[in-house]
């Protein structure tokens, strides 16, 4: 079933104002009408209900009077038949329009918060912790919805109780109507006391709530690692710690609420008490009626109780109030601009990269690159080796424009980077990570998916052969079919890096980036994706990140970084012309320590 259009025909950016009861106004754009229904239909199902109280003291003061059998009565028991049918109906109808009224906005709402949590920036995500977003998107999302569902249609609710039965109780007896609500401004000012209170300490749960789901998704994530370095009683105290200092503030909170709930019981209950005495005592003295007293008992308690229940909802909308902030605050965040840019799209790079005096920091004043400069043309490979930490992830991640240098200048094919609109440099790059992630679905679904549109089942088989990954895939009883497990945890760490490998040939990409592509891979494996790699990086232009010389000799452009800096440029054969350079000693160690191995297994051998 496909949601409606109004669903997604709003902008949720438009709801972002410091008046939260505007934003509100304003997020439910689309439904007002059917929300407006709903307080009208509220609104007749309270009529009706007085309308039976009034109906009661006509019964008595009129009908029971007569000895007779009075006229009237027949008619009088059809109203109350009617009375009480309309009041069920349009109650169900006011529900009926509010809850969809409240789903409709919470759909809204996850649907926009996904959306828009995927195009922020990396900037934004390397911040903000996973728990922190999950939290936002379900439990606050889920706060919004009651606000809409429960507290915003009770208050209304209350409201026009409040009005009808006032109304009632005046036309009733007008002096005895006014003394029975001068506890109304009390309860209002106590609620709204308790209000602010109520709002700081929902603010601090919803913070350590984020926090522990942090704490319970990393621990799920890395369970394997818990499991292999015996780490579950570490887990469990740190756990039970965040859910410690959870359970403490959910305490504080409840006990806010606690709080006010005997202040206006007192309050209340004192109120009815002397709302009762005083009109049965008007009653004996013959200035009242049995009936209009019957009558006022009952509207009575239908304007005190729900003021009392007023006070309930005024405190409960706090937590509506602050899941709004913590929403938004998500929701005003700048999206990555993904298709602006003046640059042509409509023809594929051909992959002349040049890099003149770049620079980039993360954090102000602290730069991880510094004055990176070099060219390469169409269709050659660059190979960056170096240290852990000294800038090689960070330099290829501008490529893409995960991030924007900040200062010095990219070209791709003479063009200025920053004119390429993100979308576009995404679609002509492909990347494979030093950590590959696959999705919780089948392989061939894995492989596809960077593909953005149907692909046949030879493209999928080709692009597996090419990256060595074919034949284990078919060593499975389901093949392609197979359903790998949450971030691929039922294959190896060499299988899940082929797998990610065919995923980005599939793209086919015209500017290749392989962060350290095949660190998890044996020998064996490594030379065979090394061999397809030399055939599919022909017209591409390749950036490969890699530790060991014999991955990255072939490139036409070697690059050593460290801290930072390029110390050393070119070929495998001129780096290590230079003595005592840090090429030489990576090849000189790396040489010994193969030969000591071959020198071991020979031995055993």
């Amino acid at each position: 079933m496909t949601p409606p259009a109004q669903i997604y025909k709003y902008d949720l950016r438009d709801s972002i104002t410091k008046r939260r009861l505007v934003g509100f106004w304003r997020m439910m754009t689309g439904f007002r009408g059917l929300y407006a229904w709903a307080v009208v239909a509220l609104g007749v199902s309270a009529a009706a209900n007085t309308a039976s109280f009034l109906v009661v003291r006509y019964f008595v003061d009129e009908a029971l009077p007569n000895r007779e059998m009075h006229p009237s009565i027949p008619l009088i028991a059809l109203a109350f038949v009617v009375l009480a049918a309309g009041q069920g109906v349009f109650s169900y109808l006011s529900g009926r329009a509010a809850s969809k009224t409240s789903e409709s906005l919470a759909l809204r709402l996850r649907n926009t918060m996904f959306d828009h949590i995927q195009r922020l920036s990396f900037t934004y995500h390397d911040k903000m912790q996973t728990g922190e977003l999950i939290s936002r998107s379900t439990s606050d999302v889920d706060a919004i919805r009651r606000f809409f569902s429960e507290q915003a249609i009770g208050i209304g609710r209350i409201i026009i109780l409040f009005s009808i039965n006032l109304g009632a109780l005046l036309a009733l007896h007008a002096p005895l109507a006014l003394i029975s609500v001068v506890v109304v401004p009390v309860i209002v000012v106590i609620s709204l006391f308790f209000f602010k209170r109520v709002s700081d300490r929902y603010e601090l749960l919803q913070e350590q709530e984020a926090k522990l789901s942090t704490t319970l998704q990393e621990n799920l994530s890395g369970v394997r690692v818990v499991k292999a370095f015996a780490r579950q009683d570490y887990e469990r105290n740190k756990f039970e710690k965040d859910n410690w200092e959870q359970y403490n503030r959910g305490r504080n909170f409840m006990l806010m609420h606690a709080l006010f709930w005997p202040f206006t019981d007192i309050i209340c209950f004192f109120q009815i008490i002397g709302g009762y005495f005083l009109a049965a005592t008007m009653v004996m003295n013959g200035e009242l009626t049995l009936g209009t007293y019957l009558a006022y008992v009952s509207l009575l308690g239908w304007i005190i109780n729900p003021m009392r229940n007023l006070g309930r909802l005024i405190v409960q909308m706090s937590t509506g109030m602050v899941s709004y902030n913590r929403v938004m605050d998500v929701i005003r965040q700048e999206q990555e601009a993904l298709t602006t840019g003046s640059a042509p799209t409509n023809r594929d790079l051909r992959g002349d990269v040049a890099f003149e005096d770049v620079s980039f920091e993360y954090e102000k004043d602290n730069p991880v690159l510094k004055d990176i400069s070099f060219a390469v043309k169409a269709g050659q490979s660059v190979a960056l080796l170096g240290s852990t930490g000294s800038g090689k992830t960070s330099m290829v991640s501008l490529l893409p424009r995960f991030y924007d240098y900040t200062y010095g200048k990219i070209t791709i094919d003479g063009i200025e980077l920053r004119d390429y609109p993100r979308h576009y440099l995404r679609k002509q790059i492909g990347i494979v990570e030093q950590e590959p992630f696959l999705f919780s679905r089948s392989i061939r679904e894995n492989i596809a998916y960077g593909v953005g549109r149907e692909v046949s089942d030879d493209e999928v088989y080709a692009a597996a052969r090419a990256a060595a990954a074919h034949d284990f895939i078919l060593t499975f009883p389901e093949g392609y079919n197979t359903l790998v497990g949450e971030r691929g945890v039922t294959l190896s760490g060499g299988q899940k890096q082929r797998v990610a490998l065919a995923r980005t040939f599939l793209k086919n990409p015209h500017i290749l980036i392989l962060d350290d592509a095949t660190s998890s891979v044996d020998s064996e494996t490594e030379d065979m994706i090394r061999q397809a790699l030399l055939r599919l990086m022909k017209g591409r232009t390749t950036f490969i990140i890699a530790h060991r010389i014999q991955t990255v000799m072939h490139a036409d452009l070697i690059l050593v970084f460290d801290k930072g800096e390029i110390v050393q440029r070119g070929t495998h054969r001129e780096l290590l012309a230079h003595e005592g350079g840090i090429y030489r000693r990576i090849y000189d160690l790396q040489s010994r320590i193969e030969e000591e191995v071959e020198k071991e297994i020979a031995s055993v051998l």
